[in-house]
Parts: C-alpha cells; sequence; structure tokens
C-alpha cells in the first residue's frame, strides 16, 4: 500500500526533466577535472557541495544521495592527485563534504515528506468539496450553468461559500448560493448544513416561501451545533440568495437573506436585481413561513444570471479599489456560461494581482433559446 501510495504521489509531482537533474553530475566532473589540472595552491575541491544542494532542489532524496556520493567521491581523487588522502587539509574537505551531503539529503527527506502530506491533504480536500458542493452538471432542464469556487485556505481548497442546484417535479430548478461568516475550514460544518437543508428542502416544498422558511428554520435549529466556536467565537450567520425558476415561461422567483443582489444579463444590458424586501440572514432571526415573499422578476430564454458572493465584488485591486463586476459582467454578455465565467476569472485575477484572499464563489446560469420540455410516452389505452 505504502509503494502505491508513493507512486501515486510521484505522479502528482511533476518531472523536473533530465536536464536540470543532469547539471549537477557535470558540474562534479567539470569541478573535478579543474581541480586536477590547477595548481597545488588551488583548491577547487570545497565547490563540490554545489553538486548536492542543487540537486536537492529539482530531485528526491536518493538522487541527492547520489550526487553526495559522487562529490565526496570526486573530492577523494582530488585529494590523492594533489599530495595524498593524509593530509589535514584534504581530510578537513572530504569530512566537511560528507557531513554538508547528509544533511541536505536529509532535509530532502524532510521536504518531499511534507510535500507528500500536502498532496494527500489536497486530494482529500478536493474530494471533501466535491461531496460537500456536488457541483451541478452543465446542463439542468433549459438551464446551461458553470461556476468558480475560490478557497481562501489554498493547503485545502474548500471554504465557507456554498451553492447548489436541484431540479424539481413541476418541472423546474431551484437554485442556492451562500455565505457562511467567516472563512475557510472553520465554515465548512455550516456551509453543509446549509447545502443539506436545501437539498432535502428543494424537492419537498411546493413554494419558495415554505422553503425557505424550512431553511431558516433548520440553521436556527442546528447552527450552533456545527458552528466552530472554538477558533471562532464570534456570531455566526449565513448571507443566501434562493431562487426558483420553472422550466416553462419567463417568470422566476427570488429570496434573499441579506446575500449580494444576482446581476441579470440580458439584451446586451446588465441589471442588479434589489430585493425589495430581503429577509436577515440565516442564523440572525427566524421569521414565520408568511413572512417570506418571493420576488419576482423577468427571466426569459437566452438571459444569464450571475450570482456570486462578498468574495468576488470585494476583492481589491493593489490601490484598494473593489472588483467592478457589474461593470466587467457587461463585457461577457453575449458569452456561454463557460466562456462568462473563465473570462471573469481572469478578470478578477487581474484587478487583485493574484488569486482572492477570500473564499470566493461565482455561478453563471443561462436559460437556452431551443429547450423543449421532454415527453413522457405514455402507451396507449386498454380496450
Amino acid at each position: 500500500m505504502d509503494a502505491g501510495r508513493e507512486a501515486g504521489d510521484r505522479r502528482l509531482r511533476p518531472s523536473p526533466g533530465r536536464g536540470p537533474v543532469a547539471l549537477p553530475f557535470a558540474l562534479i566532473v567539470v569541478i573535478t577535472v579543474v581541480d586536477v589540472h590547477s595548481p597545488q595552491d588551488v583548491h577547487l575541491g570545497p565547490l563540490l557541495v554545489i553538486a548536492p544542494a542543487l540537486t536537492a532542489s529539482v530531485a528526491g532524496p536518493r538522487t541527492t544521495a547520489l550526487a553526495g556520493a559522487l562529490a565526496v567521491a570526486a573530492q577523494v581523487s582530488i585529494a590523492v592527485f594533489h599530495g595524498g588522502l593524509t593530509t589535514t587539509n584534504h581530510l578537513s574537505q572530504i569530512a566537511a563534504l560528507t557531513v554538508l551531503s547528509v544533511l541536505v539529503v536529509f532535509v530532502c527527506q524532510v521536504r518531499d515528506r511534507r510535500s507528500r502530506e500536502l498532496v494527500r491533504a489536497r486530494s482529500v480536500a478536493e474530494a471533501a468539496q466535491l461531496v460537500l458542493l456536488r457541483p451541478p452538471p452543465r446542463r439542468m432542464g433549459p438551464l446551461r450553468v458553470a461556476w468558480l469556487y475560490l478557497a481562501a485556505e489554498d493547503e485545502t481548497r474548500v471554504g465557507g461559500d456554498l451553492f447548489a442546484v436541484a431540479r424539481t417535479d413541476r418541472p423546474g430548478s431551484r437554485v442556492i448560493i451562500g455565505d457562511v461568516r467567516g472563512k475557510g475550514l472553520s465554515a465548512i460544518g455550516e456551509a453543509s448544513m446549509v447545502l443539506g437543508a436545501f437539498r432535502e428542502g428543494a424537492h419537498r416544498y411546493a413554494t419558495l416561501p415554505d422553503l425557505a422558511a424550512a431553511l431558516e428554520e433548520s440553521v436556527a435549529r442546528n447552527l450552533e451545533e456545527v458552528a466552530d466556536t472554538e477558533h471562532d467565537p464570534g456570531e455566526h450567520f449565513v448571507t443566501a440568495l434562493l431562487l426558483d425558476i420553472p422550466d416553462d415561461g419567463s417568470r422566476a422567483e427570488m429570496i434573499t437573506f441579506g446575500h449580494p443582489p444576482p446581476l441579470l444579463l440580458h439584451d446586451g444590458r446588465v441589471t442588479v436585481l434589489y430585493a425589495p424586501s430581503p429577509a436577515p440572514p440565516l442564523g440572525v432571526g427566524v421569521l414565520s413561513g408568511s413572512a417570506h415573499r418571493a420576488d419576482v422578476f423577468t427571466f426569459e430564454a437566452g438571459d444569464m444570471l450571475l450570482l456570486y458572493t462578498d468574495g468576488v465584488v470585494e476583492a481589491r485591486s493593489p490601490k484598494g479599489a473593489f472588483f467592478p463586476l457589474v461593470e466587467r459582467a457587461a463585457t461577457v454578455c453575449g458569452c456561454g456560461p463557460e466562456a462568462a465565467v473563465r473570462r471573469l476569472h481572469l478578470d478578477l485575477v487581474g484587478h487583485v494581482g493574484q488569486e482572492p484572499r477570500d473564499d470566493a464563489a461565482l455561478l453563471a446560469v443561462k436559460r437556452s433559446a431551443g429547450h423543449r420540455p421532454p415527453h413522457l410516452h405514455r402507451p396507449p389505452p386498454e380496450k
């Protein structure tokens, strides 16, 4: 099992190529030849320590140990040609080179062990992200979906932003995007709790206000149990946006729990869909089912919705300017959801100068123009 695991780790590590690995061994040959043909008062042997040190930066412990052993052998050869092995100077150089080579190999082993642990941690985190988020398929009914997820914890690749798309029996689709207060690993429990409640309720409740009430009650009941109060003792809540998009017609509904408003891309224009009656974030207070009002908007064939979290619009440039999502969204009006998300990601990285430091999620949902709902084949009635 360990051998298979190490083989998998080697496959995950990029190969440095033969050129960089061959360079230290070429240096050993060059330094040895030059030193042997140099006068007695010229000592180039100490430069041989460059070989194992350089090998450790491009190869593993075994290759580094080989480079160290060859460097020590080269130092011995130089000593034989310049006064013999009994001189104090040569014995000191050989001993020092041996010790330094052993230390370099040890550091290389520690580094590789750390790298393997990091690769495994990332693999587990990616698997956990797939289980938690369950990225929606590219097409759901008349909808085409694309998404982007950036986690603040670079080594884990999971965080507190969440989104999901679920099909209903009407037929139609329900969408959620949310942002847990806090970021990184400490917010995973709350995100998983919200997603579980949404996936269970999306199929059960006939109306969006009923789903919103059930989601709020579930969060109020379970938030304290899943919140990481030890590492994050502050107030815990979740902003969220719920959408209900029937397959037929152009009518869609949304309920906002303190979440940033979605953007509607229609006929080359960007409209910010502000909620006239937003609810407070989940976990702040429970409203009765009748208190939730769904805000209606038009979502026609060819239109695209951009849903996002705070990590997108609050990403700052080196000069402190926020990312202008509305302005950048206008440049992707004619794109499909995959191309739109890809271009906005490049714009976001270009604006910040690097990947954002906060959790960030972006979800693009476009209604196809030529969708036809599937017709179930019904056998002819019996006579």
